[in-house]
């Protein structure tokens, strides 16, 4: 059972994020300091720093909250299902359910602003692909155990989740350029480009 001081820490935790999150959207990455952050929420920048690394950390918070319940969509996709179902129906999971991890701290629509803030801060922008990176890399091990394979001499599990992941970063960024910044627009086209797999991969591309 959670105690009264873990209660108190969650609380403390949630409310140094919210604000970094606010004010990054607000004023941008390089005009947020953590000072900043720790005034608005009357704690010292010592205290901020018994719940982040830095800024970069509470910037991805977001993210990692995100990436955290898909990889447990993932492991709890029945071990039947071949790969690149389980990963399809594992996202598709994880956007349905992601408005209650993350309205527990922020509005969704600080979310989605927060995407878009590390889309256009190179700093961000790097730690977030260097973070897709190690997630794909955990996901093409977690494929290949379920699937009794050997990650370092069968190909098959980094390439379907290249394949996935690069399916995934496509669509991050048509949804930053459509102007529809809801995560329901996210999840219709996550749907309608991974639907486009197989197509992609297979078949003609030249009109007929």
């Amino acid at each position: 059972m959670e105690t009264l001081r873990e209660r108190k820490k969650q609380r403390t935790r949630d409310a140094l994020l919210r604000t970094a999150v606010e004010m990054f959207v607000e004023r941008g990455y390089d005009g947020t300091t953590v000072d900043d952050i720790a005034d608005a929420v009357d704690v010292s920048p010592r205290t901020f720093f018994r719940y982040f690394a830095g800024k970069e950390e509470a910037a991805l918070a977001l993210e990692e909250l995100a990436v955290a319940r898909y990889l447990g969509a993932v492991r709890a996709r029945p071990a039947a299902e071949a790969p690149m179902v389980a990963l399809r129906r594992a996202v598709l999971e994880s956007w349905d359910t992601l408005h209650e991890v993350i309205e527990s701290v922020v509005p969704v629509e600080a979310f989605v602003g927060m995407h878009r803030v590390i889309e256009s801060t190179p700093v961000l922008l790097a730690a977030h692909l260097r973070r897709n990176a190690e997630t794909e890399e955990t996901i093409a091990r977690m494929l290949a155990e379920r699937e009794g394979l050997d990650v370092d001499t069968d190909p098959r599990p980094r390439l379907a989740v290249a394949v996935f992941g690069g399916v995934m970063r496509v669509t991050e960024q048509r949804w930053s350029a459509s102007g529809d910044f809801s995560l329901e627009g996210m999840r219709a086209l996550t749907i309608a480009y991974l639907d486009q797999v197989g197509p992609a991969l297979a078949g003609n591309w030249r009109a007929r």
